[in-house]
């Protein structure tokens, strides 16, 4: 597969992920809602649909190659943002099944490749425009 093309779908698979993850900010905002840092003015509620509506207008900038470089800029800092309320969910988990706790641990460390993943698609526009 040609270099191009290989960036294109990384971007594309990038807005993909938080397009769905911006969803999901709508479809299932209870869960969202419980791990919303308290320390935060406003309400949960709040925060998860503002938190889904950057999703989702980060998944469209990475989409559109014109505006895939500052989308994934966007995209790496939305990832280092939402960490505080990964590491709420993992402390109220604490108590939960091995497999919650797995879960909500394994978020973490996963934070580290997706903020990479956002760079890399950021800083491959720089070398190819679009």
């Amino acid at each position: 597969m040609e270099p191009t093309r290989s960036r294109t779908r990384s971007a594309l698979a990038l807005a993909a992920l938080l397009g769905l993850a911006g969803a999901t900010h709508f479809s299932r905002p209870k869960y969202y809602d419980s791990i919303v840092p308290r320390a935060l003015p406003g309400t949960p509620r709040q925060w998860t649909y503002a938190s889904g509506v950057a999703e989702l207008a980060v998944a469209t900038a990475v989409a559109i190659p014109r505006t895939r470089r500052l989308g994934g800029l966007a995209a790496a800092a939305l990832f280092v943002a939402v960490f505080p309320a990964n590491v709420k969910m993992a402390l109220d988990f604490r108590d939960k099944s091995p497999k919650a706790r797995a879960i909500a641990y394994g978020r973490l460390p996963l934070q580290i490749p997706l903020v990479a993943w956002a760079w890399k698609v950021a800083k491959a526009t720089d070398d190819h425009p679009g």
